[in-house]
């Protein structure tokens, strides 16, 4: 266990719940890109399994959350650019 790879996964893991917050209030994402999401998601997926398979401990939860909390941004990024989509036609 790393205090600083926690001090990281703490200090990314509070940008997320303000992003959700803030796309779930305004329901606009203009500035977010689903490929840079799903990139986010691919490098907490890589920090769990390299926690699974060579170094498991607790920190794994951090990695957790915070994949959940991309998951959920990704998730209304894809809601609110639909309606964007729709209301332009």
């Amino acid at each position: 266990m790393s205090p600083f790879e926690i001090i990281m996964l703490v200090c990314f893991g509070v940008s997320w719940p303000v992003s959700i917050y803030k796309s779930f209030k305004t329901k606009n994402v203009s500035g977010k890109s689903a490929w840079f999401l799903w990139l986010i998601i691919v490098g907490y997926i890589s920090g769990i399994l390299h926690k699974i398979i060579f170094n498991m401990d607790f920190v794994i939860i951090f990695y957790a959350l915070n994949g959940i909390f991309v998951l959920i941004d990704l998730m209304l990024y894809y809601k609110y650019s639909k309606k964007a989509v729709k209301s332009s036609d």
